[in-house]
């Protein structure tokens, strides 16, 4: 640049105007080391590894789409680092400048590897080494959180999914944090899975119905509640014979319940052969013997020890005159109050027959030693007739 032999202001007003002036380059710019913008850049710049150096207090890339018809797309972009206001956020941010909003940033001081996008378009959060399509590694239980905000007029509603060592789970973390599905770790295969029918299985990959329970039992703990007509299990259908069924390990029925409208049956194979025991209003039918073994119970073969204290028929009688009912057995009062245990009542009439066999025995003893009194005495006054 030549040297302006000027010395008066008007001279260098021009030689300011010339050294700010905008220049304007009608070709290709190439510039063959690194380039350094903004107010802060100096001669002798250190690049490092650096091609390209934006440097000042202010720093933003725009991308100003001067397209103006409708076919093409317009939407303008900035690149924007850091807050320009004092106090202001320290980040990285593509900024949609025709909206006005920031959909994506980084913000200073985010852990390495915080998105990670590998070769094969396996992402990694807080991983370099992601192994599925989405791999997720926290120190204290990694988590997934679906929040509804209410902004689209539902609902607000929070939702956590989230595992660590003691449990994989969802949180209803609106409705107080509540884990409301869990599965340990170590759970077995198929603990619970869904066939392509809807069929639901519990320890089993083939469920047979709509739930099938493969394992050592069901197990049904029932929370009581104040409401008398609570319903614990409920066996809904159209047919009239609403039955369980027990099986074999051919899945052939061994017995069956069946719950009729009015009524309940047990049955054998089938409902129309070995059917046992019907229960209805009018009353129980039961085709076959009743046993028990009710523990605690002592059959009353006592009554007959020699050290069985009988009570005399006298205050059988005081007793029975008094209570209108014979001892250990309930009144009719009792009776409507309590129910009867037909198997205590059972226990209790046999003893009283017992009892009652032991009253006609020493009542047949008093008969037969009268009965042979009155023959003795016949014969003496056959002998004392003779005489005279």
């Amino acid at each position: 640049m030549k040297k302006l032999a000027l010395g008066s202001v008007a001279a260098l007003t021009l030689y300011s105007a010339f050294v700010y002036a905008d220049q304007v380059i009608n070709d290709d710019l190439i510039v063959t080391f690194s380039e350094c913008v903004g107010n802060d850049c100096v001669n002798g710049e250190n690049f490092g590894f650096d091609t390209l150096r934006l440097k000042e207090n202010n720093l933003r890339i725009h991308f100003d789409d001067t397209s103006n018809s409708a076919s093409f797309p317009s939407n303008d972009w900035r690149i924007v680092a850091n807050d320009s206001s004092n106090g202001g956020a320290s980040y990285l941010a593509i900024e949609d400048s025709t909206a006005g909003r920031i959909p994506f940033r980084v913000e200073a001081g985010a852990p390495a590897n915080t998105l990670y996008v590998e070769a094969d378009g396996d992402v990694g959060i807080k991983t370099a080494n992601p192994v599925v399509d989405l791999h997720v590694v926290e120190g204290n239980t990694p988590t997934l959180r679906l929040e509804q905000d209410g902004s689209d007029g539902f609902t607000a509603q929070t939702w956590d999914v989230a595992g660590n060592e003691a449990n994989f789970f969802i949180r209803d973390v609106t409705n107080g944090s509540r884990l409301s599905f869990r599965i340990r770790p170590g759970a077995p295969e198929s603990s619970i899975d869904i066939a392509a029918d809807g069929d639901v299985g519990i320890g089993t990959s083939s469920p047979a119905g709509k739930v099938h329970v493969a394992g050592s039992g069901v197990i049904l703990n029932y929370t009581e509640s104040t409401d008398n007509n609570a319903v614990q299990i409920r066996l809904k259908s159209n047919s009239t014979n609403r039955r369980f069924l027990a099986v074999d390990s051919s899945n052939t029925t061994k017995s069956q319940i069946l719950f009729g409208d009015a009524e309940i049956k047990f049955a054998g194979q089938t409902d129309s052969s070995n059917l046992f025991l019907t229960a209805n209003a009018t009353g129980l039918t039961v085709n076959g013997s009743i046993s028990t073994t009710a523990s605690g119970q002592v059959h009353p073969d006592y009554v007959f020890a020699d050290d069985y204290e009988l009570m005399s028929l006298s205050d059988l009688e005081a007793f029975v005159n008094k209570n209108s009912h014979l001892p250990e057995v309930p009144s009719a009062k009792e009776v409507a109050k309590n129910g009867i245990n037909m198997t205590d009542m059972q226990i209790t009439l046999l003893k009283k027959v017992e009892e009652l066999t032991l009253y006609t025995i020493n009542q047949q003893k008093t008969i037969d030693e009268l009965q042979s009194r009155l023959t003795e005495l016949d014969q003496k006054n056959e002998k004392s007739a003779i005489a005279n």
